[in-house]
């Protein structure tokens, strides 16, 4: 048989209304990329508001050589007040020509995560750079006070790896104004993390936790939990791998292919976040990622889950546990999450109960069929199928200063995977097809009255395709295609008329050929092509979109405003076009 898997996971290693239309117009970047090997990606930056923000710089030019973290202190901007209309983060990576891995990279302040995401890799002849933003609004409490924070980014140089890896961040404050008013941001931010300046918490298996014990204020009105679960170690491809008793006959990876963040409150299931399935820039095939990498690779998004149903527990003045594992894990996954609060101003003690939760009887089970047949030859053909899907709903109330609140968390999950093989002694075919998908609403009612209903839909397909044949020299040709995706739906309304919607679709596919000798050192490769599109649109006539295309890693085709009225991007400076979360709480009656 092939050794398929002795190359496919062993090549990431070796693979080195004034206030409501003010618009904001994204154009194209002074200098066109066509032609250039450099980092070129499709995404939007983060829009603002008019108006000169304040800086604190975090960190300038840190050197990343080694596993240590390089510590920063924070001190609140000067001159900007504690309130601002919207708060971001710019950060400025670059990595030096030569042989190096792709590394994880997290920033955090007072424990919390700032920012999220991995490197690109360099080449042996050049080096490479990339800008990432994040929409940190949500996060103002934090930045009203002095903390110490940290960035790591745990990177090897020695004479074989050489490429070392350099970064600033800073933190960009918009002072509130009269076209663009403070924000409704959460009273406190708690880190589920126990690193008081900050970092990840491993999670091996579906047993182990991430948690705090937390004493909150005894006012809670509204909760959420902003999750990241990024995959590592021998869940880097859990997409690709089948369940155990397949593992062999397939020669794909075990543990099987479902992958699920659980978050519970005191050891009760309290919510769900699915895993998406980021690919780095040295997976799979290294070459297909250069110059554009996959979906978020560079700058993760996390998950947003509504726990307000349970506000009125939360509030009672006991210690409460707020946890997150990660079902299907298998050695492992890096994780951080943070709690955000909202607190009603109005009352000093809330009350409040947990009416229903039907989650709580519907254990991450998925059921797997396959169709696998071995002939006397020993070829194998067929397929793997993993599926989940539920449906639940938690309910809880919270008597407010204005009010009985009842909230109602409503969502179907599911994922559904197919692997199909097709292996003889001369090749490896594997088709990885998955979709995961959630379909919800977070209603909130004072008394019969509806008040306000958040939907949400996320879609994250995937498609991996190898190819893998044994040449008469006894080297190896896999050609690789993916196509990943993200697509996200939301929706507000309040009395039960609409006040906004979004969408958000961001999609990458690309392909390679690699060839390889018998001892599975790259000879060359050809045919690289990668393709990343990105529009969003919203109800109040935003719009947004960019395309990039490259072949043989350097870019050939790029794009800004084609698909938008006058082929140009305009955007207004409170939506999230880059998809990061929100509930648009600035909108509640309340």
């Amino acid at each position: 048989m092939v050794p398929k898997r002795g190359f496919h996971h062993g090549l990431a290693i070796a693979g080195f209304l004034l206030l409501s239309l003010a618009g904001v117009a994204q154009g194209a970047p002074d200098n066109s990329p066509v032609g250039s090997g450099n980092v070129t990606v499709a995404d939007p930056t983060v829009p603002r508001p008019p108006g000169q923000p304040c800086v604190v710089q975090l960190f300038s030019n840190d050197t990343f050589n080694d596993y240590s973290p390089r510590p920063f202190n924070y001190t609140p901007p000067s001159g900007c007040g504690t309130h601002w209309s919207k708060v971001v983060l710019e950060g400025d990576f670059s990595i030096t020509s030569g042989v190096q891995y792709d590394r994880t990279a997290t920033i955090f302040l007072a424990g919390v995560n700032l920012y999220f995401g991995t490197t690109q890799e360099p080449t042996e002849t050049a080096g490479r750079s990339w800008h990432v933003e994040r929409d940190l609004t949500d996060y103002t409490a934090l930045f009203r006070n002095a903390g110490a924070g940290q960035v790591f980014i745990g990177n090897i140089v020695n004479s074989t790896y050489t490429g070392v890896i350099h970064g600033s961040a800073r933190l960009l404050f918009y002072p509130a104004s009269v076209v663009a008013p403070a924000a409704n941001a959460p009273d406190a931010v708690y880190p589920l993390g126990s690193d008081p300046v900050g970092s990840t918490v491993t999670l091996n298996d579906s047993s182990s936790q991430m948690a705090a014990t937390l004493t909150l204020p005894r006012n809670v009105e509204r909760a959420y939990l902003d999750v990241f679960t990024q995959s590592q170690s021998n869940d880097e491809f859990w997409y690709t791998c089948v369940p155990d008793p397949y593992a062999s006959e397939t020669e794909e990876c075990g543990g099987g292919n479902f992958r699920e963040a659980e978050i519970s409150i005191d050891g009760q299931p309290a919510g769900v976040a699915p895993v998406y399935p980021w690919i780095y820039t040295g997976g799979i095939d290294l070459f297909i990622w250069k110059p554009t990498p996959g979906v978020q690779t560079l700058n993760f998004m996390p998950y947003r889950v509504d726990l307000t149903p349970f506000a009125g527990i939360l509030s009672n003045g006991s210690p409460h546990t707020v946890a997150v594992s990660v079902e299907g894990a298998n050695s492992y996954f890096s994780a951080t999450a943070s709690l955000l609060v909202y607190e009603d101003k109005g009352a000093h003690q809330v009350s409040g109960a947990l009416v229903q939760n039907t989650l709580a009887n519907q254990p991450p089970t998925p059921t797997i069929g396959s169709t696998l047949t071995q002939d006397s030859s020993g070829n194998v053909t067929g397929a793997i199928t993993t599926d989940l899907s539920r449906h639940f709903a938690i309910e809880g109330y919270v008597n407010t200063s204005h009010g009985r609140v009842d909230t109602t968390v409503n969502q179907t999950v599911s994922f559904a995977d197919t692997q199909t093989f097709d292996i003889t002694s001369a090749d490896y075919q594997q088709i990885s097809n998955q979709l995961t998908k959630v379909d919800g609403y977070s209603r909130s009612m004072i008394g019969k009255q509806l008040s306000g209903e958040f939907k949400a839909s996320f879609r994250y397909p995937l498609n991996v395709a190898v190819n893998e044949t044994i040449e008469t020299n006894g080297g190896y040709s896999i050609l690789t295609a993916i196509k990943q995706g993200y697509d996200q739906h939301t929706g507000l309304s309040v009395g039960g008329f609409p006040l906004y919607s979004a969408d958000v679709h961001n999609h990458v596919q690309g392909s390679d050929t690699l060839v390889l000798d018998s001892n599975f050192d790259i000879l060359s490769h050809s045919g690289q092509q990668t393709t990343q599109t990105f529009t969003f649109g919203d109800s109040l006539g935003g719009c947004y979109s960019g395309s990039v295309s490259s072949a043989n890693n350097v870019v050939t085709a790029y794009s800004t405003g084609q698909a938008c009225p006058g082929h140009r991007n305009r955007v207004y400076w409170f939506t999230h076009p880059d998809g990061s979360p929100y509930q648009g709480d600035t909108l509640l009656p309340w």
